[in-house]
């Protein structure tokens, strides 16, 4: 089964397969306020994790979630000047669970209970740089090529090291 490795330093996300090795490197956008798992601190959380669930199989490219349930919106360039402060979760979601009791998982540390998704973003957010809210930002197209790779209850380990 393919992991995900998810570099906080370089703002990267590698899909390894322990057969096959390195499948595909990915920028992304993790939390602005930098590591941590406390609810409520608006940080990425550290460590080992799963995909617990992955919502949005066939959803249009650009199509916007809100409680991980499309709007009937698709996100343009205007729509996003229209409501120029909505944190934009777009076309798939990999919802993620910690898996340590106490450091991710369950308490005011639950990965899952903090929302913590890798998400698809608009094109025009940057990558490669620290921007999000605690969740791990991907450009759309990216997104929907790494969520046709991952099943659920693949690892997916956050790295403040690596």
């Amino acid at each position: 089964m393919p992991r995900i490795e998810i570099s906080l330093p370089r703002q990267t996300l590698a899909l390894i397969d322990d057969r096959a090795g390195l499948v595909a490197t990915y920028p992304v956008s993790t939390a602005k306020n930098g590591a941590g798992e406390r609810r409520g601190s608006h940080c990425t959380p550290r460590g080992r994790h799963i995909v617990r669930a992955r919502i949005g199989a066939g959803m249009a490219l650009n199509t916007v979630f809100v409680g991980r349930r499309p709007t009937g919106e698709v996100w343009t360039p205007e729509l996003g000047a229209r409501y120029p402060n909505r944190d934009w979760i777009l076309t798939r979601i990999l919802w993620l669970s910690g898996c340590t009791v106490g450091f991710n998982r369950l308490g005011d540390v639950d990965t899952m209970r903090r929302y913590i998704y890798i998400h698809g973003s608009p094109d025009t957010l940057p990558m490669g740089q620290p921007g999000s809210i605690g969740c791990i930002r991907m450009h759309s197209r990216d997104l929907v090529e790494l969520f046709d790779l991952v099943q659920a209850r693949a690892p997916v380990d956050i790295l403040a090291d690596g």
